[in-house]
């Protein structure tokens, strides 16, 4: 009789679980907080399973579904901690200036007292120096430009020259400096020289390696800009000439952390080549690098990799032989009435012997519409009309150059492609669209410049260009690579890009900067968009 009374009881108890459940199941999820990560049929898996739920249960079995209900939210609710909130930085906001004092701060800007140099006149200081800056030129300019080797020059007003001690005390105002952290106007002079000077030293090195080493491939001739001007060496070779002091004043720069160090090296060392090459011209940043650095082109960072390509073809006979310098190729001028704006210049891109090449049907078919899309040739005032026909013979075989693609000719000949005029192409084309940004975006920093440059340059805009004007449709290419480039397009955007670069540096080598200029913001429009990315 009591086993009896006990298995009664024990299914009554069971049966009081089983009818809670159930009528806890029917309640909804609504009864029951669940937290955002976690669905209904696991929370409620987790439930039964949970110790406190059974325990409940087990007392309890008469206990109203309500409470049941309130008892389990406690345990399958999960605590979340609160988010922080983000870090906002304090600002003070200033009131506008009224109209008397704005039209005061703008005439009294350096950047509008030079009406014939617009482009020197952008990299000086939007607001005139303050006492302090005038005592560190005072204390610090003729130690500077006794290192530069420039103590005893002396430029007259209205000239370039006499703005060079503004942009060498800029040059100097890196962004760790104090000085330039309490000045905006000098923090950003200083990254506007810096931005300008970056591609002015990768135009000079590739002028100076294309004429000294006619024969090497593109690739050797960026590995040694690279070893030259790479970041880890610059910090020694402003301590070789005496500048580390200007830099990190009563610190030795050896000492510094490599991220600190290293960067505002760098930036004053582009800084530098801007304020030279604005106020004394290319030949003195030549004399600079060379000089004053002690840049070694022998060095064993300046070496490229070995690569076992045989070129037979023929070189200009001022370039075959002996190496030339430096000297001769930085003070070397064009003879009035020559061919071409930078005569050797071409001869190191356009290898000599190349006409046994024309006479194909690209020439019958192609060259004429790609003439008369880009406007050549260009009517030159010369004095004998042989020199105009020679001209124009040579831009024709130029002209064929930058259209074939090495898919086609670079094992049998490897200069006979577009990659030496693409090369100089690409960094002509820098330093003019960072001239034209400087002039046209005066308030803006260095950091902004290069961002809208490197929009403006990306590689499928400037594809884009070339394809508006319909001018891919005569690239050549190999059969491999055509059938490549027809299947995938973004493969196609980086030639056809190079077609566009190598025009750029075959128009700067006949006719010079003007022409690139032409071919840039008129013919290709190269400010109609920018990228998005």
């Amino acid at each position: 009789m009591a086993f009896s009374s006990t298995i009664w009881r024990l299914s009554a108890s069971s049966h009081s679980i089983a009818s809670s459940l159930c009528s806890l199941f029917k309640f909804g999820c609504s009864r029951i907080s669940f937290s955002n990560s976690i669905s209904a049929t696991t929370s409620l898996g987790n439930l039964l399973s949970s110790n406190k739920f059974l325990r409940l249960a087990a007392t309890k079995p008469l206990l109203s579904v309500q409470a049941v209900a309130a008892a389990s939210s406690k345990v399958a609710t999960v605590k979340t901690l609160p988010k922080s909130r983000p870090w906002k930085p304090r600002v003070v906001k200033r009131p506008p200036l009224d109209d008397a004092r704005f039209a005061e701060k703008l005439l009294s800007s350096p950047q509008l007292s030079l009406k014939s140099l617009p482009l020197l006149s952008s990299c000086l200081p939007s607001a005139p120096l303050s006492k302090q800056d005038k005592a560190w030129i005072e204390d610090n300019l003729l130690e500077a430009k006794d290192a530069l080797g420039l103590a005893s020059m002396e430029a007259e007003e209205g000239t370039p020259g006499a703005h060079l001690d503004t942009l060498l005390f800029l040059a100097f105002q890196h962004q760790e400096n104090q000085r330039a952290k309490r000045s905006p106007y000098v923090r950003k002079a200083h990254s506007r020289l810096a931005f300008l000077g970056q591609f002015l030293l990768e135009l000079a090195f590739a002028e100076l390696f294309l004429q000294m080493f006619p024969r090497e491939t593109t690739a050797c001739l960026r590995e040694r800009v690279l070893g030259l001007t790479h970041k880890k060496v610059l910090p020694s070779m402003i301590k070789a000439a005496s500048m580390d002091r200007l830099l990190y004043p009563g610190e030795d720069l050896e000492l510094l952390k490599r991220d600190i160090r290293e960067p505002a090296c760098r930036s004053v060392f582009w800084a530098l080549t801007g304020a030279i090459y604005l106020t004394l011209g290319m030949p003195e940043v030549y004399r600079v690098l060379f000089e004053v650095f002690g840049m070694d082109i022998d060095g064993k960072t300046c070496q490229p990799q070995l690569r076992n390509i045989q070129d037979l073809d023929l070189l200009s006979p001022e370039l075959d032989g002996r190496r030339l310098s430096w000297q001769e190729i930085c003070f070397h001028q064009a003879q009035p009435g020559a061919l071409f704006m930078e005569p050797r210049l071409f001869r190191a891109c356009v290898p000599p012997g190349m006409h046994q090449f024309r006479g194909n049907l690209w020439e019958a078919e192609s060259l004429p519409n790609v003439k008369h899309i880009l406007g050549y040739p260009l009517p030159v005032a010369d004095s004998n009309a042989e020199v105009t026909a020679a001209r124009n013979i040579e831009l024709e075989l130029g002209l064929q150059l930058c259209f074939l693609h090495p898919s086609v000719h670079k094992l049998e000949h490897p200069r006979f492609t577009f990659e030496r005029l693409e090369y100089l192409g690409q960094k002509i084309q820098d330093v003019i669209m960072a001239e034209r940004l400087l002039m046209n975006h005066l308030d803006q920093p260095g950091v902004w410049l290069a961002e809208k440059h490197r929009r403006l340059l990306l590689n499928r805009l400037c594809s884009r260009y070339l394809r508006d004007l319909k001018l891919h449709h005569y690239v050549v290419y190999g059969g491999e690579r055509k059938e490549l480039f027809d299947k995938i397009r973004r493969l196609r955007n980086f030639a056809v890009t190079g077609v566009s670069q190598a025009i750029h540096g075959l128009g700067y080598a006949v006719y010079g900067r003007p022409e690139v200029r032409r071919l840039m913001f008129k013919v290709f429009n190269f400010e109609q968009s920018e990228s998005p990315i």
